[in-house]
């Protein structure tokens, strides 16, 4: 659902909203399948209640996040907590892959184009960061309500009044809230990485090594490009390695990739992101995966492979198939 309306009416500023509403369900919900239909509820929610809408009261931007909030938190109800492979137990000691999990247990990745034109000030400071795989993980351990708390102070900028306003607490109560999930949050902060730069020569170059050395199954290569603590991950598996001398093993050890191409796509959850194809029996190369990837000091520190995402490679800017 779109919504319209005259310029400066209320119908189009709740559309203005649009963009900040996305950023903000994701980092609840850590799901971007659900994101769109937890916009379009709370647009639906919105579009019904707007004629009720107080501006003595609240903002409109706060009056918004409140349908929002509701929303997910309405999602949330029995939901298990959203996470990546190392949050989900110690590395792979073997090749054993085990079985899938369900795609409701993992963080799922959302581009960055998805928060086009908006207004939300995440994206001016601290959009990196707050987007970022391994933060939207780590938010999964809060509480439904003391995440939504600590993403509307912390990341959003919302002042305790709104915040309360939104959360329909009181001030004291968001603070404990707030005080709480800092506490957690501390206790799973991800491991820095540099934001990418779409103009930094050496990131690209950084890139595109890493493809000719996995195109041409070359280990040394690959191993060239890894940081020392390099962590790489492949939902639905919880199977995960630690360090380059597991990834290069792994790599030796099967030929499933060597005729696997990579192609940059747009950025992701803040990061550089790869789609690799695959060939069909016809020569095709079709979606196989999603690489989303961190690097930190000039080498990639985290590789996080989802399988199964082919269907969403045109939302990644990524062709939908490959000629050999």
């Amino acid at each position: 659902m779109v919504v319209h309306g005259e310029p400066d009416s209320p119908v189009t500023s709740l559309e203005s909203l649009r963009g900040p509403l996305t950023g903000y369900c994701y980092r609840i919900l850590g799901s971007a399948s659900e994101v769109e239909d937890a916009v379009q509820e709370t647009m639906l929610r919105a579009l019904r209640a707007i004629g009720g809408y107080d501006p003595d009261r609240a903002g409109f931007s706060t009056w918004g996040h409140r349908i929002a909030t509701n929303v997910c938190l309405d999602m949330l109800r029995g939901a298990q907590r959203r996470a990546l492979p190392w949050d989900m137990g110690p590395a792979a000691s073997g090749p054993d892959i085990g079985v899938p999990l369900p795609p409701a247990r993992w963080v799922e990745p959302l581009a960055d184009s998805r928060l086009a034109d908006t207004v939300d000030p995440a994206t001016l400071a601290v959009r990196h960061e707050t987007l970022r795989l391994a933060f939207i993980a780590a938010l999964q351990w809060l509480p439904p309500r003391q995440r939504a708390v600590l993403v509307l102070r912390d990341v959003l900028g919302f002042a305790a009044t709104e915040a309360a306003e939104v959360m329909a607490m009181s001030v004291a109560a968001v603070n404990s809230a707030l005080q709480r999930a800092r506490a957690t949050l501390a206790e799973h902060r991800p491991r820095r990485a540099d934001p990418p730069d779409l103009d930094d020569m050496t990131q690209r170059d950084l890139l595109r090594r890493y493809v000719e050395a996995f195109q041409a199954h070359d280990v040394p290569a690959l191993l060239a490009v890894l940081a020392d603590d390099v962590r790489s991950g492949m939902p639905p598996f919880v199977w995960w390695l630690d360090g380059p001398a597991p990834i290069g093993a792994a790599m030796t050890g099967t030929d499933a990739c060597a005729e696997d191409r990579l192609v940059p796509g747009e950025l992701v959850n803040g990061c550089w992101t790869l789609g690799q194809y695959r060939p069909e029996a016809t020569g095709t190369l079709v979606p196989f995966a999603l690489l989303v990837i961190e690097c930190r000091g000039g080498r990639i520190s985290e590789i996080v492979t989802f399988l199964g995402c082919g269907d969403r490679f045109a939302e990644f800017g990524l062709p939908e198939v490959l000629e050999t």
